[in-house]
């Protein structure tokens, strides 16, 4: 998740996602925008467009976008990019590999949408390094799914950023 994380091309969060199945990383992910787009460095996503523009940082818009600018934060449904999660699920997809009963980690705790998405295609686990929401919502769903969802210990983390570990182990939480 470390390592993927760092082809995100969005102006915002840099996310990194990983699926892994019987010890074995099967998917990747990565937060950005649709393949073949301009990236949010282009001006491809209003949403970073009008965030990065208010703190003076120049970003060549793009002319063939005619919508409307969108507001930070607040049109959350108008963002173009596609998350960390979804991009990991839907590879596996395209690539026709199973993913049931399945271990996401990524660098960030899901969003609600991505929570939904992994429940749906059978994901067991969710590990994730940063914490960013509390909402009730969230842990309904998980525990009528029967899903752990849970913060990996930074200790953890280094270990796995470090790559020196040589197999998958869960952690012991």
């Amino acid at each position: 998740a470390m390592t993927a994380r760092q082809r995100a091309n969005c102006l915002g969060k840099n996310i990194g996602a990983v699926i892994v199945v019987g010890n074995r990383i099967v998917s990747t992910g990565y937060n950005g925008v649709p393949e073949g787009m301009d990236n949010c460095r282009h001006g491809g996503c209003y949403t970073c467009l009008n965030k990065y523009q208010k703190r003076g940082l120049k970003i060549k818009k793009n002319k063939k976008d005619n919508r409307k600018n969108s507001k930070t934060g607040k049109s959350y449904d108008e963002c173009i990019c596609v998350h960390a999660e979804q991009n990991a699920l839907m590879s596996a997809a395209r690539f026709g590999i199973s993913i049931e009963g399945g271990i996401i980690y990524t660098t960030y705790q899901p969003c609600f949408t991505c929570l939904k998405q992994s429940l749906q295609a059978k994901i067991k686990k969710i590990y994730f390094e940063k914490q960013l929401y509390k909402k009730d919502h969230d842990r309904r769903l998980i525990k009528a799914y029967g899903m752990l969802q849970s913060s990996l210990p930074d200790k953890m983390w280094q270990v796995l950023a470090s790559g020196t570990i040589k197999r998958h182990v869960t952690p012991k939480l």
